[in-house]
């Protein structure tokens, strides 16, 4: 089994609002990316339990809501370790976007 890969990013919007976000974005988020389909997706309290699948292959993670950071989880499977790099830029850019607090 492969390391996870591990994204922290922070905010400053709360628990509550950061998580709302979370919710409303990860729809939108898995229509706008077309390879990308979310098999399962699971709250317990603030952490949200996640299987993915992309190019026929699942990874599974978790999302922990803090007051201050988001952290993500997420264990790729070997063929989309290929993918790592591209993947945590990917989750750090879009996280930053829909946690960005709006004046």
């Amino acid at each position: 089994m492969s390391a996870p890969l591990i994204v922290s990013i922070p905010h400053r919007l709360g628990r509550d609002e950061a998580r709302r976000r979370i919710e409303s974005g990860l729809a939108r988020a898995t229509a706008s990316v077309p390879i990308l389909k979310l098999d399962e997706q699971r709250w317990d309290g603030d952490r949200m339990m996640f299987r993915a699948r992309a190019l026929g292959q699942v990874a599974a993670g978790q999302v922990e809501v803090a007051d201050d950071h988001v952290r993500v989880e997420v264990v790729l499977p070997w063929l989309l370790q290929k993918f790592a790099e591209v993947t945590q830029a990917t989750i750090r850019q879009r996280g930053r976007l829909l946690l960005d607090k709006k004046p």
